[in-house]
């Protein structure tokens, strides 16, 4: 069934009304990440610029408001240093009337600028895209652990590369039915909800959330597009995640959503690079075929304030020439050896 333009129009607006209802924040921080042994430092900036903000709770009392430029900072007194256990601090804000919580990082992020391609799974024998092939990019200290979801039949956000999994099709089988059937295997059928709370058990590797393109058209793609959104941010997790997509749309959704989501294009060749800019798209996650076609790429990207990422290089010496470049991710099924590639250049 095709959606008219102004039906679409109004589907978008009527979804946009929605948007509290489901969790999504009207404001978002431009930083999640508190740097270490920094006492006073600005952590992150409110979006969009409010005309009031006031700091409700701190339980930790390492916070105050910059009420001038609408910050967040710690207190000129704190600050976080490195040995220290705690990594989490919630604080409530009130914002021109309104309650809105957030949860800041200790940064202990890698910067190795690994990205495990659907998890560290090759080596480990775990499933694509399961809890323990991202566990097992944390355990390597992958910078990120790329991951992709789609929309079961009930509407909940299940991972999963393929349109199928152990035989079932993710989109027709409901949340339940596909737990019951993979639940005594070793990789079960995580929903998002369940990795996500994986994952902050850890601040070291991002989960690269990737949204797939829906069998059933563009209005059930950004269906899926509204529920991760609304997960990560009910979870409090926009310091976490990152995006990516092949769809445009799904991008300019997110960035609709969450104004300061890092957000990644995946489709070389169907926009130019200042269409990315214009439309505040955050960088490229280009295949290495596009880089090999263009060797200035890279610098095209960078000289326009992109961010770079290509996928999925798993020889040796591919990855170590995108590393010497200065790509910032590289995306790969050989995450130990990329690993290795790079101790051996320390």
């Amino acid at each position: 069934m095709k959606i008219g333009k102004v039906n679409f129009l109004l589907i978008l607006l009527i979804c946009s009304n929605c948007l509290q209802l489901w969790g999504i924040s009207a404001y978002t921080l431009d930083n999640y990440l508190i740097p270490v042994n920094k006492p006073g430092v600005t952590i992150g900036r409110i979006y969009p610029l409010p005309s009031d903000v006031c700091l409700i709770s701190d339980t930790s009392s390492l916070f105050r408001i910059d009420t001038e430029s609408k910050s967040i900072c710690l207190k000129k007194n704190k600050a976080l240093s490195q040995g220290q256990s705690a990594y989490r601090f919630g604080i409530s804000l009130q914002i021109d009337g309104q309650i809105y919580e957030f949860e800041l990082l200790k940064d202990d992020f890698s910067r190795n600028r690994i990205v495990a391609h659907r998890g560290a799974w090759k080596q480990s024998g775990a499933l694509q895209n399961s809890i323990r092939s991202f566990q097992n990019a944390v355990a390597l200290g992958c910078q990120g652990s790329e991951l992709d979801v789609w929309l079961t039949a009930d509407n909940r956000v299940v991972l999963s590369h393929d349109p199928h999994v152990y035989g079932m099709e993710v989109e027709n089988t409901n949340l339940a039915e596909l737990f019951q059937n993979t639940v005594h295997k070793d990789d079960p059928v995580p929903s998002l909800q369940e990795l996500l709370l994986v994952a902050r058990r850890q601040n070291t590797t991002r989960p690269i959330i990737e949204i797939k393109d829906s069998q059933k058209g563009l209005f059930r793609t950004l269906q899926l597009t509204d529920s991760v959104v609304s997960i990560v941010h009910r979870m409090k997790m926009q310091g976490y995640v990152e995006y990516i997509s092949f769809n445009y749309d799904v991008l300019k959704r997110i960035r609709q959503l969450d104004p300061t989501a890092k957000i990644l294009y995946l489709m070389e060749g169907k926009k130019e690079l200042q269409d990315l800019v214009n439309d505040s798209i955050s960088g490229i996650d280009y295949s290495y075929y596009a880089y090999r076609q263009d060797k200035n790429l890279f610098q095209k990207a960078k000289e326009k304030g992109l961010l770079t990422n290509v996928w999925t290089v798993n020889n040796a010496e591919e990855l170590f020439l995108y590393y010497q470049l200065g790509l910032d991710y590289i995306t790969t099924d050989e995450p130990e050896l990329l690993l290795k590639i790079i101790k051996s250049l320390k």
